[in-house]
This record gives structure tokens, C-alpha cells and sequence, in this order.
């Protein structure tokens, strides 16, 4: 017989620290031990037959000392060494033995014990001998009628198993289970025998299933799910047998068991794109969502209710479900938010937007309210950048949203106070009728804002587009209240002489001892450590931000006084107002510079901001129209500018998507009639339960495999020489961050070679998941071997190694054959994604990239500059 006919099912692991015993002392044992030695015998002959040996002297001794034995452990171990011995003689004859074994496997199904008769009718299975299977056929037959459910559904598997590898031996088989799955009343076991009815005799199978249609509610759920796999399998092959089913199918969307809804569901999607049934089959998806409260669950079955949304005719029916969708927001999981409310948004229309927009207000509002969590502030993000588009896709709305927005520019969560600040950025450029809603509610929160970028950007706004004599007086006022009392520097050192305590209460208070990291210890004086914590807290928000050394807020508040004083002049025609307002724009900036200069902040001032401040002073004192023009006009037109572009780049995109979702039918392509079409034409299109137990595998499917670019051989690396005594070769197979290598190991001497082990390291930052198991290899014989590797990092790594055996009958050391190296490119396991460009830059500096490539070669210098411009866009 060839090697691929000596198929094994069962897998033992091998203990590798224990010398293999003779067959005289296996013999022994099995012959005059007790019960416990016969047990670890008949294991131990078991592994050694597993190694390759044949030991043919001991089948006659276990037949004659271990098979009447009726101990349950060695009834277990028998079944494994009748499955794993050589059965036949060299040309292919069954061995007279077997005729004695045969006995025993008929006597163990007639045994009163059902587990004995239930795994022994397991183990028929797995026989491939018809003589063997023959003179047991009546005694398989008669389990069909035992009383216990566990030997009826294995006598079912057993019937199924032998008439599809030798169906001469039970021709009658479908008419048979036909009537067992009439009168049987068992879940489990009216599953097997319907299992092997779809794929034995599909006609009786649907009879059967035509004649219980109305009660398919009532059955369990394992027999539901062949029942969802017949009726689509049968429409699939045959389109003219949906109406008959299509009932059906809708009831099992009822069905108390999560798995069968979705079954049915997809099924459902797949037999009809009616609209009701769309919506039927979405309905269920959200309730699946919103009642599983396993989070893969959840991401599984949205990923389904987005492919329902590609579906051109499909995503109208999904817009009237958005709200339901919303009810998906409860989970508080991260990743499944953020797929609903892309979902959500990609199904927002004129109809639904309003109700949308309530919603997410009313969670936004929501997020104020609840305990902190991790993610909380990462669902507001998402929340205002869905509110940020709905505005923008439609204006009306916008007005509805901004105050519920405005509130979070104080919030301490300084990236959803960003989002929310470019937002009402781009809204008051691009909505005039707004303007002064935002200004009015801008002013109100200006003096909570807490966060010094949210402070900058704010003043930007206020100072751009505040254009009324009372928005310009109410910007000075908020100024001068977050800056407050001037000069500062003055003021300042008033409070330090005026906060400071009598030196008999300073002498009063005791000295705390300190430990610095050196180890010693230091002494600090009562005044000293109370005094700087009083004044934070007494400091307006714009002084702290100077006390603290920011003084870029400076530079921009410089800016802002620039532009609403020369826009002030332009307003007001009283000489008086025009200096007295210029004049306290410039004395501000004055005093800012005079504290930057100083040793009070705790960091000076940068001589870029020194400039900054200095040529908004000289621009003041000049009021020329063309610096009036630079600062009150381009500013304005370089917004208006990149908000255009980004306009452009977003119709863009969706003008693509909307392309590919399109159906596009050329004028010369044939017309399709379903009453017109042969039977094998309906069956062309792919099976989606074949696709799915295909893709479970990791199995490639025929269009991929015809594709030399997506071939297996295009990425085998060889290993070993052809000239070495063994030969080896790899298939690296990358999926994300596993790294699967399926190693081909050929033994190219006339020598059994024994303990053969492959020996792999790891350069990098590559981990080896198992070590793999030693095997023994006949001569010219060959092995899959297959490792794991993670990946760590995104770096390059290499995996190199040996192959190390031992020669059967040879007194050497061990043998070693070294392994080429296997590269892992980066390129393999990075895929193509986008974000904007503040993730960009929060991820670029918290895994601190810019000094990582540092340490890497030039070739991956030149990838990280790629995968730069395709996250940057």
C-alpha cells in the first residue's frame, strides 16, 4: 500500500524522554499482567505503531489476552489500535486475524452498555475495509432501534459513512433513514439522519420536509440549521423552489436560537431581494446585535448589515431602519460604536437626518452625564465627528447641533474639544446665517475653556469672525477677564509680597522633610509649599497659561487683538474709542512681553514669539490698509481655501463609492431570463455555506488558485540543498500577525530516521508560538511539518534553524542539516489604512516612530516614508 493510504485520524502525543520498550517485556505484559500493566502495554504498542514500527508478533496476543477484557479504558484503547494497525498483508489481502476481530466488533454492538455500542459504531466510521463492514451490516441496522438516543444518532453516522464509501453494502440506506427520521422523536438524532439525507437522497429529504413544513418552529435548533441549509442548497440549484420555501424561512427568523436566525437570515437575503424580506432579514440582524452580548457577535453580524448595505436596491430599505440601528449604541464596546455610526451615517438621508441628529444629541449629552470611563472620551469624539458631518452634508441641521457642541470646548478631554472645535470652524465659514449663534455661544463658554490648544483656536475664531462693535467690546472684556488684572508683572509681585505669612507663623508651621532621587534629604519651609497652590488656583485661565511658560497663546492672542482693532477702527468713527481701544490692545501685548522677559514664568519666552507680538505692536501703531488687508482678508481666504479642498476630496470619495456600488450593464451584454435558464447556468454563482466552511479552513478558493500572482508556489522558500539527506521547503503563509510556515520534509536516504525535528530561532520580533513535534520518517518517505510565528512589532525578522535526526540501527550522534534563512518582509503583514491627520500625528508620537527609524536599515527608512504618505493621504 502507498503512504497515502495509511491514513490516521487519531493524533497521540509522544513523550520524548523514555527509551521504547521491547516487544518481548509489550508481550509479557500483555499476556500475564493485571489490568493496569495491559492497559499501559496496549498504550505503549499503540505509540510505537504511531512511530513507524510494525511489531506484527503482538496482534495475535492482544486478540487472544486483551480483546475479551471488558474493562471501558481498554475497549477505548482497542478502538484506537484496530484504527491505527495494518489490516492487510503486503499485496493487499485482509489478515486472517481480522476475521476474529470482526467477532468482537459485532459482539461490542450487541453489548448492553450503550456507550460501548455508541463508540464502537464511532469507530466503524473510520474503517475502510468492506470485509470488515460486511458481516456487521445487520448488527448496525438493529442500533437503529435501541433505546438510547446516543446509539441511535452514531448507528445513523455509521449507515451514512458506509453507503457513501460502499454503497453495495446498504443500497436501501435513504429509505431506511427515511422511516427512522419518521418515527424519531430525538433532537440530535433526527439531525444526523436529516444531515445525511440532504446529501445522500436530497429528493427524500425535501418529501420529508414538505410533509412537516407548518411544525419546522417547534423543532430544536441543531435540526433548524440543516433545515436552513436543504432549503438553500435546493434554491440555489433550483430558483423555481423559493416560493415553496420562502415561508418558511421566514418563520425560522422567530426562532429562539441566535445561530438559526442568522442562518436564516442570510438565506433569506439570498432567495429574495424584495424589499420586505430585506427588511425582515435586517430587523433580525439588529435584534442579534442588540441581544448577543458577545462583542465578536456583534462585529460579525454588522459586518453583515453593511453588505446589505453595498447592495444599491437594499439601502433604501435600510434608511427606514436607522433608528433601530441606533439602538446599537447601548453596547459599550468601542469598535462596535463606531461601525454603527459609520453605518448609521452612510444611510443618513433627508428623511431620517433629523431623528439621527436627536439621537446622537441625546448621547452626547448622555456622555457628560456617565462615570468615566476609558472609552467614554473616544465615543464623544466619535459622536461630534458624526454630528460634524451630518451638518455639513446638511446645513439645516447644523443650527440644532452647534449649542449642544459648544459646551465641550471646555471639557478636559482635549481631542473631543478639538473635533468640536473644527467644527464650529468650518461651520462658521461656511454657514453665514450662523455666525452669530456661534459667536454669542463662543463668548459664553470662552472663559471655561481650560485646555491652552482649545484657548488658540478659539481666539483664532473670535478674532476672524467677530465683525459687530458689541462681539468686538465682548472679546476684549472676556480677554481682559482671562487675563486679568494688568500689568502683570506688577500684579504679580504685589501678591507675592501681599499672600506672604508673618515670619512668626512661618517659624510656627513645621518643616517637611522631603527625599530627592538621589536619596537625600532636603527641607522645605511651610510658606514655600503652600504658597504656589493658593496662586494657581487664583490665577484666571490665559495668566496660568503665561505663568506655565506657553506663551505661543500669547503670539496668537496678539493676533486676535490685531485683527479686531483694525476691524474696530473700520467700524467705529469716534477718534477718542478707536485709540482708547488700540492702545488697550497694545498695552496687553506690551505687558505680555514686559512678564515673558521676566523670571516670574516658569519657562521665558521664545524669541519667535518675541517677534510675533513685536510686528502685531508695529502693525497697530501704524494701521496701514494693506496690513488691514493681510490680517483681516487672507487669513479668511486660506480657511476658505483648504475647507474647499477638503470639500472636493470628500464629493470625490463619494462620487467612487457610489461608482462601485453601481450596477453597470453594457449595452452588448446578454439579457438573463430565470424561466429561460438551464439548470446548471442557476448553479453557477458561489455557494455562501461552501464559502464559508471554505474560508473556516483557510482554504483558497478555484478563482484564486487559478491566479499564478496568488499561487502557493510563488511564495515556497527552499530550505535544503537537493543533494542533502533530507530535503526541506516552506510555504509562508501570512495572515495579519501570525505567520504560519507549512515546512515539506523529504527523507532522500534508504534509512528510517528517527526523532527527525525541526529545530527553528527567531531574529526579531518574531516569536515561535509551539516547538514542533518530533516525527519518524521512512525511506524516500515524506511529512508536513507546521510552526506558528507572531509577530511582534513592525519590523523586519528573519527565522532560521535545523533539522536534526537520529538513523535507526546507527550507533552516530545526532545528524544536523542547516536550514536556509526565512526573510519576513514588513510589506507582508502592514495593510493600507487611513485616519486623518491629527490620529496621525497622536500615533506617530505616542509609538515615538521618529526615533525607531533611527535603527533601522535604509530599505525600511524607505518603506516607513511609504507607509507615512499612505496613512497621511
Amino acid at each position: 500500500m502507498t503512504a497515502a493510504e495509511n491514513v490516521c485520524y487519531t493524533l497521540i502525543n509522544v513523550p520524548n524522554d523514555s527509551e521504547p520498550p521491547s516487544e518481548v517485556s509489550l508481550k509479557a505484559d500483555l499476556e500475564k499482567g493485571e489490568i493496569k500493566a495491559k492497559t499501559e502495554a496496549l498504550k505503549k504498542v499503540i505509540i510505537m505503531i504511531l512511530n513507524g514500527e510494525k511489531l506484527p508478533g503482538l496482534l495475535m496476543t492482544i486478540i487472544r489476552f486483551v480483546l475479551p477484557l471488558q474493562d471501558h479504558t481498554i475497549k477505548k484503547l482497542l478502538l484506537v489500535f484496530w484504527e491505527i494497525v495494518p489490516k492487510t498483508t503486503p499485496d493487499g489481502k485482509l489478515l486472517q486475524e481480522m476475521i476474529l476481530v470482526c467477532d468482537a466488533y459485532r459482539k461490542d454492538l450487541q453489548h448492553p452498555n450503550e456507550f460501548i455500542r455508541g463508540s464502537t459504531l464511532r469507530f466503524l466510521c473510520k474503517l475502510k475495509e468492506s470485509e470488515l463492514l460486511e458481516p456487521l451490516m445487520p448488527a448496525i441496522r438493529a442500533c437503529l432501534e435501541h433505546r438510547h438516543s446516543y446509539v441511535r444518532r452514531n448507528a445513523v453516522l455509521a449507515i451514512y459513512t458506509i453507503y457513501r464509501n460502499f454503497e453495495n453494502l446498504i443500497p436501501d440506506a435513504p429509505e431506511l433513514i427515511h422511516d427512522f427520521l419518521v418515527n424519531e422523536k430525538d433532537a440530535s438524532c433526527k439531525r444526523n439522519a436529516f444531515m445525511m439525507l440532504i446529501h445522500a437522497d436530497q429528493d427524500r429529504a425535501l418529501d420529508y420536509l414538505s410533509t412537516c413544513i407548518d411544525q419546522v418552529h417547534t423543532f430544536g435548533d441543531i435540526l433548524q440549521l440543516v433545515i436552513v441549509e436543504l432549503i438553500y442548497k435546493v434554491c440555489h440549484a433550483n430558483p423555481s423552489e423559493r416560493a415553496r420555501f420562502i415561508r418558511c424561512i421566514y418563520n425560522l427568523l422567530q426562532s429562539s436560537s441566535p445561530a438559526v436566525k442568522y442562518e436564516a437570515a442570510g438565506t433569506l437575503v439570498t432567495l429574495s431581494s424584495a424589499p420586505t424580506a430585506i427588511k425582515a432579514a435586517a430587523q433580525c440582524y439588529i435584534d442579534l446585535i442588540i441581544k448577543e452580548s458577545d462583542n465578536n457577535v456583534k462585529l460579525i453580524v454588522l459586518d453583515r448589515l453593511i453588505e446589505l448595505k453595498e447592495h444599491p436596491t437594499h439601502e433604501r430599505v435600510l434608511q427606514d431602519l436607522v433608528m433601530d440601528i441606533l439602538r446599537v449604541l447601548s453596547t459599550p464596546d468601542l469598535e462596535v460604536r463606531k461601525k454603527t455610526l459609520q453605518l448609521a451615517l452612510d444611510l443618513v438621508s433627508s428623511r431620517n437626518v433629523e431623528e439621527l441628529v436627536i439621537v446622537l444629541k441625546k448621547e452626547v449629552i448622555k456622555t457628560n452625564n456617565v462615570t468615566e470611563h476609558e472609552d467614554t472620551d473616544k465615543f464623544r469624539q466619535l459622536l461630534v465627528r458624526t454630528l460634524h458631518s451630518c451638518s455639513v452634508r446638511f446645513p439645516d441641521m447644523a443650527a440644532n447641533v452647534i449649542p449642544v457642541l459648544m459646551e465641550f470646548l471646555s471639557d478636559t478631554n482635549e481631542a473631543a474639544a478639538a473635533d468640536v472645535l473644527e467644527f464650529v470652524r468650518e461651520a462658521i465659514q461656511r454657514f453665514d446665517n450662523l455666525r452669530p449663534l456661534i459667536i454669542e455661544k463662543m463668548l459664553e463658554v470662552f472663559h471655561a475653556i481650560r485646555t491652552v490648544k482649545i484657548y488658540r483656536g478659539a481666539l483664532w475664531i473670535l478674532g476672524e469672525y467677530c465683525s459687530t462693535k458689541e462681539d468686538i467690546q465682548s472679546v476684549m472684556t472676556e480677554v481682559r477677564r482671562s487675563l486679568g488684572e494688568i500689568p502683570i508683572v506688577e500684579n504679580e509681585i504685589k501678591k507675592e509680597a501681599g499672600e506672604g505669612k508673618p515670619e512668626e507663623e512661618v517659624s510656627a508651621a513645621p518643616a517637611a522633610k522631603l527625599v530627592t532621587e538621589m536619596g537625600t534629604y532636603v527641607t522645605q519651609s511651610a510658606l514655600s509649599s503652600s504658597r504656589p497652590s493658593k496662586k494657581e488656583e487664583d490665577r484666571p485661565p490665559l495668566r496660568g497659561f503665561l505663568m506655565d511658560g506657553d506663551f505661543y497663546v500669547a503670539a496668537s492672542l496678539a493676533t486676535t487683538l490685531t485683527k479686531v482693532a483694525l476691524r474696530y477702527v473700520t467700524i467705529v468713527q469716534d477718534k477718542k474709542r478707536q485709540n482708547s481701544f488700540v492702545a488697550e490692545s497694545m498695552l496687553i501685548m506690551a505687558t505680555i512681553l514686559h512678564l515673558g522677559k521676566s523670571s516670574l514664568p516658569k519657562k521665558p519666552i521664545t524669541d519667535d514669539d518675541v517677534d510675533r507680538i513685536s510686528l502685531c505692536l508695529k502693525v497697530l501703531s501704524e494701521c496701514s490698509p494693506l496690513m488691514n488687508d493681510i490680517f483681516n482678508k487672507e487669513c479668511r481666504k486660506s480657511l476658505s481655501h483648504m475647507l474647499t479642498v477638503r470639500l472636493e476630496e470628500e464629493k470625490l470619495s463619494q462620487k467612487k463609492e457610489s461608482e462601485k456600488r453601481n450596477v453597470l450593464v453594457q449595452a452588448d451584454d446578454p439579457i438573463s431570463f430565470m424561466q429561460l435558464t438551464a439548470k446548471n447556468e442557476t448553479s453557477s454563482k458561489e455557494d455562501q455555506f461552501q464559502l464559508s466552511l471554505l474560508a473556516a479552513m483557510g482554504t483558497t478558493l478555484k478563482k484564486e488558485a487559478n491566479d499564478p500572482m496568488a499561487s502557493k508556489l510563488n511564495k515556497v522558500t527552499q530550505l535544503t540543498g537537493f543533494s542533502d539527506p533530507v530535503y526541506a521547503e516552506a510555504y509562508v503563509h501570512v495572515n495579519q500577525y501570525d505567520i504560519v510556515l507549512d515546512v515539506l520534509v523529504v527523507n532522500q536516504t534508504n534509512d528510517t530516521l528517527q526523532n527527525c525535528t525541526l529545530e527553528l530561532a527567531t531574529l526579531g520580533d518574531l516569536k515561535l508560538v509551539e516547538k514542533p513535534s518530533p516525527l519518524t520518517l521512512a525511506p524516500h518517505d515524506f511529512a508536513n511539518i507546521k510552526a506558528n510565528v507572531k509577530v511582534a512589532s513592525t519590523e523586519n525578522g528573519i527565522i532560521f534553524g535545523n533539522i536534526v535526526y537520529d538513523v535507526s540501527g546507527a550507533a552516530s550522534d545526532r545528524n544536523c542539516v542547516v536550514l536556509s534563512d526565512i526573510h519576513i518582509d514588513i510589506m507582508d503583514y502592514i495593510q493600507p489604512a487611513s485616519c486623518t491627520d491629527a490620529e496621525f500625528r497622536q500615533m506617530w508620537a505616542e509609538f515615538e516612530w521618529e526615533n525607531k527609524v533611527l535603527l533601522l536599515d535604509k530599505r525600511t527608512v524607505h518603506i516607513w516614508f511609504c507607509f507615512v504618505n499612505v496613512f497621511s493621504g
